[in-house]
């Protein structure tokens, strides 16, 4: 394995990690998360199944999702082992089981919202409801839902811990507060504050809990994922156009404390051992701390 990373961060870095079963390939990998036993879940588009299973390893397991997911964006799996799912492809999020049972379903599926845009990433007209192809589903120690949209839409969703629409905030736009272009992820903290990845404007925006601006991160550039440890430490992909991309580690106040050259990473998760998964469209990466 290839080392990577620097200072108090460093790796071996396996950007083929999890063994298939004979026969197959991935598809496009653009999700990955870790349940409390430490196994990996991954999420594929343009192949079934859907969702894919490892031990930390990279043996696999098993597999769930075909027929009831159409395109996964990204996944997340909190302290309580309940699986959070962004479904760009149908227009939906939803909380899940394990297994795959579905729990919460939010959105109305294979209808977008309207907000005249017709291009991921493209210019969008005006601000929609929910969703537009979502890119993430994250819980709130309230129990509160939010999530990221989109890749067609502007804005951030807060929900019940039942599905109910609570309400929306952001604006198509570039740098002023509450304008969003291409809200690729979101992050809650412990003290509720939300993060969200507005990679097209380069930046992490902070808000309440209710939506209302609290500070910026403004030199996140191509900012595409986030992952908290502990609360403290903020884990970042980062991309700057190209090939070019970085894995940021960060402190609350957002000061870069750590930042290496990557492979192009999707989706990040930090496992309780302090090694990172990465998803890489054609594989999974895993940075095993030293």
């Amino acid at each position: 394995m290839a080392e990577a990373g620097s200072g108090q961060c460093k790796y071996d870095l396996n950007e083929d990690w999890g063994k298939l079963p004979s026969g197959s390939s991935w598809g496009r990998v653009t999700g990955v998360a870790v349940d409390s036993q430490g196994r990996v879940y991954v999420c594929q588009q343009l192949k079934d199944p859907p969702i894919l299973v490892f031990d930390k390893d990279g043996n696999y397991l098993s597999s769930w999702g075909v027929g009831a997911i159409g395109e996964p964006h990204t996944i997340y799996i909190g302290p309580d082992d309940v699986f959070y799912l962004a479904d760009r492809g149908d227009h939906v999020v939803a909380k899940l089981t394990l297994g795959g049972d579905p729990q919460v379903v939010m959105g109305n599926r294979g209808q977008p919202s309207d907000t005249g845009c017709t291009e991921d990433e493209g210019i969008v007209l005006r601000a929609g409801g929910p969703f537009n192809r979502p890119t993430r589903l994250c819980p709130s120690p309230s129990g509160d839902l939010y999530v990221s949209d989109g890749y067609r839409n502007s804005r951030v969703h807060r929900f019940s811990a039942d599905g109910e629409l609570i309400h929306s905030w952001g604006t198509p736009g570039g740098s002023a507060p509450s304008e969003i272009y291409s809200p690729h992820s979101v992050w809650v903290d412990g003290e509720g504050f939300v993060y969200v990845c507005d990679r097209k404007n380069d930046r992490i925006q902070i808000f309440s809990p209710a939506g209302e601006f609290v500070n910026q991160w403004a030199d996140v550039p191509g900012a595409t994922d986030i992952y908290m440890v502990d609360d403290e430490t903020v884990y970042v992909a980062e991309r700057q156009g190209g090939s070019e991309s970085w894995i940021t580690v960060r402190n609350k106040q957002g000061h870069v404390l750590e930042r290496w050259a990557s492979p192009m990473a999707h989706q990040i998760r930090v496992d309780a051992h302090g090694d990172i998964y990465m998803a890489l469209s054609t594989s999974v990466g895993k940075y095993v701390r030293k």
